[in-house]
């Protein structure tokens, strides 16, 4: 099966491209279930792309070019950390480190210099190592039952995770979405709030790896996703 697929120029995460998570998730609407999605090349913005879905895989195509490749994972599952309040995540933002100025610093989920962000500013908790941020979905994220379209929770559960990667790092270097693994465990409710955590997990030269999961004020676990971050060469 094939198809098109296009990311809106307002979804951008760098200021020419899509945001990682939510192309990813995108991407894995064509697929069921929890869906690992690489992206191989930065995602063009107001382009049509060529999808092709084949027996629980899909590749994503500009032209020729190859962008991304997803495939579901059945099994995948990620335990994340004891939850963090409402009170302490919305004390960690006032500890958010991402910058005013910068090729991050109009992402349309977590960039200070855009008044339409979503808001989703992921700072450090002071006595675990953690980031979180409260999270409120505005309207225009939900479909007509009034729930989070997917592609939204996909992008959320991405931001953060660069935070917590480079935790300890005293300055934080440009590093790249490469790979999100992400599932949805339940829906969640446009106009509420919410709490989004990350967490470090591996790093091996370049790369790193950093968990997050979407939870309810009740500490409920709704979505979890784990993050595949690379630095380029140089």
């Amino acid at each position: 099966m094939a198809g098109q697929l296009t990311i809106p120029a307002r979804f951008n995460g760098p200021l020419e491209n899509g945001q990682g998570g939510y192309a990813a998730g995108i991407f894995a609407a064509t697929l069921e279930g929890p869906v690992e999605v690489t992206l191989r090349r930065p995602v063009p913005l107001d382009t049509a792309l060529s999808a092709a879905v084949e027996d629980g895989t899909v590749r994503v195509l500009d032209g020729e070019e190859l962008i991304a490749e997803g495939r579901e994972v059945p099994g995948f599952d990620l335990e994340a950390p004891e939850p963090v309040g409402v009170e302490e995540a919305r004390e960690a933002m006032s500890r958010y480190r991402g910058l005013p100025e910068g090729p991050f610093s109009r992402c349309f989920v977590c960039g200070k210099a855009r008044e339409d962000a979503l808001g989703v500013f992921a700072g450090p908790l002071e006595n675990r190592p953690l980031v979180a941020s409260t999270w409120t979905p505005p309207p225009h994220t939900s479909g007509a039952d009034g729930t989070v379209r997917p592609e939204f929770l996909w992008a959320v559960l991405d931001c953060p995770t660069f935070f917590a990667a480079y935790l300890d790092d005293e300055e934080l270097p440009i590093s790249f979405l490469a790979r999100l693994t992400a599932r949805i465990d339940a829906p969640v409710a446009a106009g509420e709030e919410h709490v989004v955590i990350a967490w470090p997990l591996e790093a091996e030269g370049r790369k790193r790896q950093a968990g997050s999961a979407l939870l309810s004020v009740d500490g409920e676990v709704l979505a979890r996703a784990l993050a595949l971050m690379i630095e380029p060469r140089g």
